[in-house]
């Protein structure tokens, strides 16, 4: 066989939603995808699909070792990491157990950084490559029972920008994602404990309602993955990739509260998601 001339692009979270779009669009562009899963029955889905899958836990130093060490083996380089995995919570941050928010950082902010350290040596000896961390909008207008993953994405967004500038010298590019609303599994696949917070004994009981409307918000009128996955692809495969991508449905009113000020945004989001109820006796 000649050799494979194609780029090489490992992307993680690909068991649905907008890591498995991305690498369906990719692969149509002409890039060698390397798609990776957590679970075993995603790992065969992908493959089943057609893509170049592996079992890849971000979380798992042993497997982001081998999974990076596996594509090089096979295709010679990484011209692209997508930063895509991630864990989803939604309660209120004062009464939210602190393993969970540990889960959401490991994964959201931890697991990317793995992953970055893991590509950079051969991307510097190559002398160039590009990593895209898929942050969120929510990283830059944070909403009530959304902290523990809000807090991820702007950790992750700020590690970008300082990733940026450490690795330009070695000819690597850094993309940061910030999506709005995009169809998903999030509100399903997210950490939550309806229960918990419904309970008398929480803070938060009167408006418990609202908690679980926060995590189908997103889900209201989203873009479909495909052409958000279009789209993003457009932007960083470009000679010169923006610093940073917002694509996804609601992202001008996002982008609107995003430049309100901080006491009128905060009067705002806290009526919509009916904090003010709590003050009521």
């Amino acid at each position: 066989m000649g050799r494979d001339d194609r780029k090489a692009v490992l992307i993680t979270g690909c068991s649905s939603g907008i890591g498995r779009a991305l690498a369906r669009e990719l692969s149509g562009r002409g890039y060698r995808c390397f798609a990776t899963a957590r679970r075993e029955e995603s790992v065969a889905e992908l493959g089943a699909e057609g893509f170049e899958a592996l079992r890849l836990d971000v979380n798992d130093a042993g497997s982001v070792r081998e999974a990076v060490a596996g594509v090089i083996a096979d295709a010679g380089r990484i011209d692209m990491l997508v930063n895509n995995a991630g864990r989803s919570a939604f309660a209120p941050i004062a009464e939210m157990p602190l393993e969970k928010v540990e889960e959401i950082l490991a994964t959201n902010l931890m697991g990317p950084l793995a992953m970055t350290q893991a590509v950079v040596p051969h991307m510097a000896a190559r002398g160039r490559g590009c990593i895209v961390n898929v942050a969120s909008i929510v990283g830059s207008v944070p909403t009530p029972f959304g902290g523990a993953y809000s807090a991820s994405k702007a950790a992750l967004r700020t590690l970008s920008e300082v990733l940026r500038m450490e690795v330009e010298p070695f000819g690597i590019d850094v993309v940061v994602v910030e999506p709005g609303s995009i169809r998903s599994d999030v509100a399903k696949k997210s950490l939550r404990e309806p229960e918990r917070y419904a309970a008398g004994s929480s803070l938060y009981s009167r408006v418990a309602e609202s908690i679980e409307r926060r995590a189908e918000a997103s889900q209201a009128a989203p873009m479909e993955t495909a052409e958000f996955a279009r789209r993003l692809a457009d932007a960083i495969t470009r000679p010169r990739p923006p610093r940073t991508v917002r694509i996804g449905a609601a992202m001008g009113s996002l982008l609107l509260l995003e430049r309100l000020p901080g006491a009128l945004r905060d009067r705002l989001l806290s009526r919509h998601f009916e904090l003010d109820r709590l003050n009521q006796k």
